[in-house]
């Protein structure tokens, strides 16, 4: 078993390979413990920020004194060439060495010599892996807000063509008053804006360097965290060296905006697939991002979106493994939390993923106007403006809303909507009707009345969609 799943991931063992943090140990670990307490299958992705943070070390272990200038110039020179061999293909992982800690270190040993051995001084395990955790995190936050902000720029591509698109506004499930499309695509934005938000704050949060808290308790080394901390680029240091090395309240804090993120996702996705059936024909979303049925020759199915609403689960388990993984730890550190990093690593990677593929997926969009337009008919949808109507006209709202209620039974009697229906049939229901109703019953003049922040007047719609624009604009010259 161990050889086969060597094999299949590319990580050997060697029998005279010695492990670097086995002295204490009187019997070599058993094969299959071997493999099962490796994290190298996994970890090996955080190579280049654990260089980077060596790199970092080591200037700073030269800068107080502790290694000279020579062998700080050799440690660097030697993970540079490691930095090299992995981007190559050409690195030899092993599982023997447990993690990617130890195979660069190994590595570098087996490059420069006695110096390599140098380079852990000062720190541990603990702390260095909970400095790559965090650089991985934050260097990967970066593209994800890249796709989140090109998503949110297609919504508003979309939502300025069809900013005067009639569409049902729903509640229920069921046709409550007109809006247009692009006021709707604007109810996004607002929630992808939130989610923006969100990450910003969540990467201010986790720059903070646990790296000098060594296994638990500090270093005797007269080290420099700031200077550590300045080097890799990071606001702060932690200031408590238990909770520096066992805490991972940044993994799940990311994992909680991401499972919110994704459940905007979703409910993006369960309209678009509703909206993409054949029963309600109002979009769609392009042959690329659909696949066809094995034997129906007919069906265009919505996969992407299907496929994402299905994703969200996943990180929503990522997220509940974390919060299960740290609820019962002990400090300091423990084996535990080895596990956070597979779901914590398949939530960037579910999350970039699907940020991507939407934001090309909405830029392709287009939109059936008609089939909107006679959906919001058939619903009474103005039946509010009509009940605003005659409250302007002096009638108390609660007996405007009978009046209507009496209206719309009427209209559904005579298979009319409401716009549909006579001066005279409306008048039996209340004398205060006039001709000047028909300017509020259409789709139409029921959009235009709702002109204030937040409505869904057209000249609104383009309002706020200019400066949502403008905030995009100021984001990206961060």
């Amino acid at each position: 078993m161990c050889a086969l799943f060597a094999r299949r991931t590319g990580l050997f063992m060697s029998a005279s390979e010695k492990k670097l943090s086995s002295a204490r140990l009187s019997q070599p670990t058993n094969a299959f413990v071997e493999e099962f307490t490796a994290s190298v299958q996994f970890d090996q992705r955080l190579f280049r920020q654990d260089i980077q943070g060596s790199i970092a070390h080591a200037t700073m272990l030269s800068q107080v004194g502790v290694l000279t200038d020579a062998e700080r110039q050799a440690i660097i020179k030697g993970l540079t060439q490691i930095e090299t061999e992995i981007d190559a293909g050409e690195f030899n992982w092993s599982i023997a060495q447990e993690d990617v800690h130890m195979n660069i270190e190994a590595r570098l040993i087996q490059l420069i010599g006695e110096t390599g051995k140098k380079l852990h001084t000062g720190r541990s395990r603990n702390d260095q892996v909970a400095t790559d955790v965090r650089l991985y995190l934050r260097d990967m936050i970066q593209p994800i807000r890249r796709e989140l902000l090109r998503l949110q720029s297609a919504l508003l591509d979309v939502a300025e063509r069809e900013a005067e698109t009639i569409l049902p506004g729903f509640t229920h499930l069921q046709t409550a008053q007109p809006v247009t499309f692009g006021h709707h695509l604007l109810a996004w934005y607002e929630m992808l804006a939130r989610d923006a938000e969100r990450l910003d704050d969540c990467k201010k949060r986790l720059n903070s360097l646990p790296l000098g808290a060594a296994a638990l308790a500090g270093t005797t080394f007269p080290i420099d965290r700031e200077l550590t901390a300045s080097l890799l680029g990071f606001d702060r240091i932690c200031r408590n060296s238990l909770d520096a090395v066992s805490d991972r309240d940044f993994a799940i804090e990311f994992n909680s905006v991401a499972a919110m993120l994704m459940m905007h996702l979703s409910r993006f996705s369960e309209e678009l697939i509703i909206w993409s059936s054949a029963q309600f024909d109002f979009v769609d979303l392009g042959d690329a991002f659909c696949t066809g049925s094995s034997i129906m020759p007919q069906k265009k199915n919505p996969d992407v979106p299907e496929l994402i609403r299905g994703k969200t689960s996943r990180v929503y388990g990522n997220l509940f493994n974390l919060l299960t993984l740290m609820k019962n730890q002990p400090l300091a550190y423990n084996k535990d939390n080895q596990e956070d990093k597979e779901p914590l690593f398949d939530t960037i990677d579910t999350l970039l993923g699907s940020l991507r593929v939407y934001a090309d997926m909405m830029a392709g969009i287009t939109v059936n106007a008609d089939n909107m337009r006679n959906a919001a008919l058939k619903g009474y949808a103005t039946a509010t403006d009509l009940a605003d109507y005659l409250v302007r006209r002096g009638v108390p709202f609660r007996d405007a809303h009978e009046v209507v209620g009496l209206s719309v039974a009427y209209g559904i009697k005579q298979k009319k909507d409401l716009s549909e229906l006579s001066l005279a049939e409306l008048q039996q229901f209340s004398p205060h009707i006039d001709n000047d109703v028909f300017d509020v019953l259409t789709l139409e003049g029921s959009v235009a009345a709702r002109d204030h922040i937040g409505g869904t007047a057209p000249q609104r719609v383009r309002q706020a969609i200019g400066q949502a624009r403008q905030e995009l604009a100021n984001l990206s010259k961060d």
